[in-house]
C-alpha cells in the first residue's frame, strides 16, 4: 500500500527543520526534524563517527551556517509509519555530502532517527 501524498509532505517538512537549521548555522533550527535518541554514522577521513545526534549539533553550532547550501531529496520511500530519506547535500561550508535518513512517524510526527552520511572529498 503506498502513502499518500500527505505524509510524503510531512516527511519533507521534517527534512526543511534539518536544512533550514544547516542554513542558519543554529542547532536548535535543525533540532525538531530528530527525535532525542537519534544517532548519526558516517565517516570523516579513515574515521568512523558513531555517534548521538547531539554531536551534529555541537558541530554545527562551530562550523557556522552553510548559506550557500543547495539540496536535493533524491528520493523518499515509506512503509506506514518508517520511512527513508536520501538527501544530497552541495557546499555545506565548502563540504558536499550524501545524506540518508531512517524516519519514524513518533506521536503522529515524522522524526529522523539516524542520520548516514557519505562526505564526498
Amino acid at each position: 500500500m503506498s502513502a499518500n501524498i500527505g505524509e510524503y509532505e510531512a516527511i519533507e517538512r521534517t527534512i526543511q527543520y534539518y536544512l533550514d537549521g544547516a542554513r542558519s548555522g543554529r542547532a536548535d533550527d535543525m533540532r525538531p526534524a530528530f527525535h532525542a535518541g537519534a544517532t548519526m554514522f558516517g565517516y570523516i577521513g579513515p574515521d568512523l563517527m558513531a555517534v548521538p545526534i547531539e554531536h551534529l549539533f555541537e558541530w554545527h553550532e562551530s562550523n557556522g551556517a552553510a548559506t550557500g547550501l543547495k539540496s536535493h531529496i533524491a528520493s523518499i520511500d515509506i512503509s506506514e509509519s518508517a520511512a527513508t530519506v536520501r538527501l544530497e547535500l552541495d557546499n555545506w561550508t565548502g563540504l558536499r555530502f550524501t545524506d540518508f535518513f531512517t524516519l519514524l512517524k513518533v506521536d503522529g510526527q515524522w522524526k529522523i532517527i539516524n542520520k548516514t552520511f557519505h562526505n564526498h572529498h
